[in-house]
C-alpha cells in the first residue's frame, strides 16, 4: 500500500515538473513573440506619434537651434576617408571649401592609394596625407588623421570619399554645437538615384531617419548615427577605444558615446549627400557588411540598454533596447514564422501576426511617402521583394566580413553645385 502511494506521489510530482516546464518554455516563447511585435510595430506607433504632431503641435514641440546668434566659432576638422581610390575626393573637397562657414580644416586620408594628388593639394584649408603603410580600416584612417592635426580641433566631421556637402552644412552644425550638444549626426540624404537599387537604398535611408533619428530628436532621446556625417567633439571621440578594425566603427562609437552625453542630436537641417548603391551586388557586398557588424557588436547593445536599467535612464534603455533590434529582412522572416507556428497553438496570435505584417509595410510606405519628395523613389518600394531576395543573400556570406575588408564600390562623379541645380 505504501508502496503504491509513493509511486502515485511520484508519478504526480513528475507530471507537476513537466507541466511548469512546459510553462516555461511557453512563457519564454510568448516573450520573444512581444518582443519581436514591439520591434515590427514601432514605426507605426511612431508614424501615429508624427500624426499626433501634426495635428496638434504644441504636444511636441520641435526644438529650434536657430533662434539666437552663435556664440562661439567653433574649428572644425573634416575627416575624409579614401580607400584605394581618389576619384570621389575632389568633388567633396570642392564641396567643403564651397561652405558659408569658414572655420575649417580638410583632412583627407589617401589610404592605400598611390599618390595623393586630388587638385586642391596648395590650398591652404585642406591637407592630404599619404600613410607610408596602408590602414586598411576606417577607424586607422580617422585616428591617423587626428594625429596629423594642425591645430586643436573643437569638432571632427568624419566623411567618405563618395560625399558631399551643401553649402550650409557647417554653419548649421556650429548653431547645434553652440546649443551645448556635443555629438550630432548629421541628415544623409541620396546624391543618386538613378536605378531601382539606388532608389530603394534611398528609400532605407528615408525610414531610418524617420524612426532612428527624426523622432527621437522630437521626443529628447539619442539618435542613432550612420557610419558618415557624424560631428563629435575631438576630445569626447578620443575616449572611445577600439579593439576590433574590421567594421562595425558606427555601432562601436554610438554606443560608448551615448552613455558619455545627455543626447546624441540629430540634425535633419544639416544635409550630407551619399552615393547609394546601383546594383544587386552591391547590395550584397554592403548588407554583408552590415549585418555582420550587427551581430559582431551585438553585445554593445545589452550594455547601454544594462546600463541605462542601472542609472534609471529611459534614453539609454530605449537606445539599447534598439542596437538590439534585429535587421528589418530577419524581423519579417521571423514574423512569418511565428505566424506559421500559431496556426497550431494559438489562431488569434496567428490573426495578430498577419496583422502586424500588413502594418509595418504599409508604414514604411507612408514614412517614405513623407520624408520623400522623389516620386521614383516611392514608386520603386513595389521592388522591394528583390531587395529582400539580394538581403538574405547577403545574410548567408556574412562569414566574408570578418575575413576580409568588403568595400563598397562608388563610382558617381558630380560636383554639388551641379546636385543642386538638378
Amino acid at each position: 500500500m505504501h508502496c503504491l502511494t509513493a509511486l502515485q506521489e511520484g508519478s504526480f510530482q513528475c507530471g507537476k515538473k513537466q507541466i511548469n516546464m512546459w510553462s516555461i518554455l511557453f512563457g519564454c516563447f510568448a516573450a520573444i513573440q512581444l518582443l519581436l511585435a514591439a520591434y515590427l510595430l514601432q514605426p507605426t506607433f511612431l508614424l501615429l506619434i508624427y500624426g499626433i504632431k501634426k495635428f496638434f503641435g504644441f504636444l511636441f514641440a520641435k526644438k529650434k537651434t536657430d533662434i539666437e546668434a552663435p556664440g562661439k566659432n567653433y574649428s572644425f576638422a573634416v575627416i575624409i576617408t579614401a580607400h584605394k581610390n581618389l576619384q570621389l575626393v575632389p568633388p567633396l573637397v570642392d564641396s567643403v571649401l564651397r561652405q558659408t562657414y569658414r572655420h575649417f580644416k580638410v583632412y583627407v586620408v589617401a589610404d592605400g592609394c598611390d599618390h595623393a594628388n586630388i587638385g586642391y593639394n596648395d590650398d591652404p584649408q585642406v591637407k592630404v596625407l599619404l600613410p607610408e603603410v596602408p590602414l586598411n580600416a576606417k577607424i586607422r584612417s580617422i585616428d591617423y588623421a587626428i594625429n596629423h592635426f594642425d591645430a586643436a580641433h573643437d569638432v571632427m566631421i568624419i566623411l567618405d570619399a563618395d560625399n558631399l556637402l551643401h553649402p550650409d552644412y557647417l554653419e548649421v552644425l556650429n548653431r547645434y554645437f553652440n546649443k551645448g550638444y556635443r555629438a550630432v549626426q548629421t541628415n544623409m540624404l541620396a546624391k543618386n538615384n538613378d536605378s531601382v537599387y539606388a532608389q530603394l537604398d534611398a528609400a532605407g535611408n528615408y525610414f531610418s531617419n524617420f524612426i532612428d533619428r527624426r523622432m527621437r530628436m522630437e521626443m529628447g532621446l539619442s539618435a542613432n548615427i550612420w557610419g558618415l556625417g557624424i560631428a563629435i567633439e575631438t576630445a569626447l571621440y578620443k575616449q572611445v577605444i577600439y579593439r576590433n578594425f574590421l567594421g562595425g566603427f558606427d555601432k562601436k562609437i554610438q554606443a560608448d558615446i551615448v552613455k558619455l552625453i545627455p543626447q546624441l542630436a540629430y540634425a535633419e537641417d544639416a544635409k550630407v549627400y551619399d552615393e547609394k548603391i546601383d546594383s544587386g551586388d552591391a547590395l550584397e557586398t554592403q548588407r554583408t557588411r552590415w549585418i555582420n557588424a550587427y551581430f559582431k557588436y551585438f553585445k554593445y547593445g545589452w550594455d547601454v540598454f544594462l546600463t541605462g536599467l542601472r542609472r534609471g535612464s529611459f534614453n539609454l534603455v530605449f537606445f539599447g533596447f534598439n542596437l538590439l533590434r534585429p535587421p528589418l529582412f530577419l524581423q519579417v522572416v521571423a514574423a512569418a514564422f511565428f505566424a506559421f507556428v500559431n496556426y497550431w497553438i494559438s489562431p488569434v496570435w496567428m490573426l495578430g501576426w498577419i496583422a502586424a505584417m500588413l502594418l509595418f509595410p504599409l508604414s514604411f510606405f507612408i514614412i517614405v511617402a513623407v520624408m520623400s519628395t522623389d516620386r521614383k523613389t516611392v514608386g520603386a518600394l513595389f521592388y522591394l521583394p528583390v531587395f529582400f531576395i539580394r538581403q538574405v543573400k547577403a545574410f548567408l556570406h556574412i562569414g566574408r566580413a570578418n575575413k576580409a575588408f568588403l568595400q563598397t564600390q562608388n563610382n558617381k562623379v558630380i560636383y554639388i553645385q551641379d546636385l543642386l541645380n538638378q
